[in-house]
């Protein structure tokens, strides 16, 4: 086994116990074989793999151990699913750059993230807003043309149906857009048996009458350029003001909102901090509800902040080595997106932990798709020259 993949050392505490002994007992064992160290710690038994792969929870005598939070002025209840939280930021952060360094698999052995799909710690590192941000600075820079390129990327969400897009009418932009045209290639592909839309978002129907499902989509695109939509985001002062101007359009609901100002806020059109705002997605809430059970009255959104603001330390109070995005810390999007994944992951590592809707499975199983591209980031974040030093560093290691 890679021994970079073992851990060198041990601290735990009466909260680092066994949460997942059963799992591992149920699967890991094939994939750990008998590089697996266990250790006894208060009656229970610790699972280590690496510096950040230990069974970690709150179990004391066999009891449910809830952990005391401030969180604003409100004293909240946290439960072993909270460690897992922190836990899965960094291993799936840890098989990102693994990943990116050409590094063979395993990338990790943990059971849960080697079976199934999920995000990046970092939004911006997933491979679609990968493709979005290098299509959002590849083209012309125009205010017009940038946020076209946006809504129609991420309406769809699908790098191929971008690509034959492309294909079919040259440079994607104000001047080449027409309902009727896009709309014959999307039908064309359709026709075809191929799919147009990303399973990552789901889309509700703008009410424009076409008995298609694309052609709306592309309606309402035309409907937001006629009516003013990038003189309005021009004038937006804050985050929340750009999530207030795309919410107020038809079919685009506060989760679907809130992405696309993000996505927006990844481009040259505008530049505010992304810590500024934060809209939880119905996954986040179920995510929220597992880690923070009967958090009553305390906003979802001073749950996402508290995060925010105590990442560091919470990696450390966890014994977690969390390999960041080239020096760039985790905000608030982050942070929200990290919830719906660990409602995820819990569906697994904790199934009795009860969230928001009752799902009990992870759809999406992992297949890899190859080595990723060298990461793109927007240059405004001063960060792409460092990914590519440290990029060549670990390749060449």
């Amino acid at each position: 086994m890679d021994p970079g993949l073992v851990a060198t050392r041990v601290s735990p505490t009466r909260e680092i116990i066994a949460v997942r002994l059963a799992l591992f007992r149920a699967g890991a064992a094939l994939l750990l074989g008998p590089a697996v160290h266990c250790a006894p710690c208060f009656g229970a038994t610790m699972v280590v793999v690496n510096e950040n792969l230990v069974a970690r929870g709150y179990f004391v005598d066999g009891e449910r151990f809830m952990r005391h939070i401030r969180i604003g002025n409100a004293d909240v209840q946290a439960s072993d699913v909270l460690a897992s939280y922190w836990f899965f930021a960094a291993e799936r952060q840890r098989v990102y750059h693994r990943r990116l360094a050409g590094t063979p698999s395993p990338w990790t052995v943990d059971p849960i993230l080697t079976k199934f799909r999920f995000t990046n710690a970092y939004r911006a590192a997933d491979r679609v807003s990968q493709d979005l941000i290098r299509v959002a600075y590849a083209g012309s820079q125009s205010r017009d043309d940038l946020v076209l390129r946006v809504l129609l990327y991420r309406f769809f969400n699908r790098p191929s149906t971008w690509g034959a897009l492309e294909a079919a009418v040259g440079e994607i932009g104000v001047d080449t857009f027409d309902v009727e045209s896009y709309d014959r290639v999307l039908s064309g592909l359709l026709a075809d048996g191929h799919r147009v839309y990303s399973a990552a978002y789901i889309v509700p129907p703008p009410p424009f009458g076409a008995e298609r499902k694309h052609r709306n989509h592309l309606l309402l695109i035309q409907h937001m350029l006629r009516s003013g939509v990038v003189e309005k985001l021009g004038t937006a002062d804050s985050l929340q003001q750009v999530y207030e101007v795309i919410a107020s359009y038809p079919s685009l609901g506060p989760f679907l909102s809130y992405q696309l100002a993000i996505d927006l806020n990844y481009t040259t059109l505008l530049d505010f901090e992304e810590d500024d705002f934060v809209v939880p997605g119905p996954g986040a809430r179920s995510g929220i509800a597992k880690c923070f059970p009967g958090l009553g009255t305390v906003p979802a959104e001073d749950v996402i902040r508290w995060m925010v603001d105590h990442q560091e330390e919470e990696f450390e109070r966890h014994d977690l080595v969390f390999e960041d995005l080239f020096g760039r810390r985790l905000t608030l999007i982050d942070c929200q997106n990290l919830f719906c994944e660990t409602d995820k992951y819990a569906r697994v590592a904790h199934p009795d932990a009860r969230g928001v809707g009752g799902r009990t499975r992870i759809k999406q199983q992992f297949t890899p798709q190859g080595s990723p591209a060298a990461p793109y980031f927007p240059p405004k974040w001063g960060i792409n020259e460092r990914a590519g030093a440290l990029r060549g560093d670990l390749v060449s290691a």
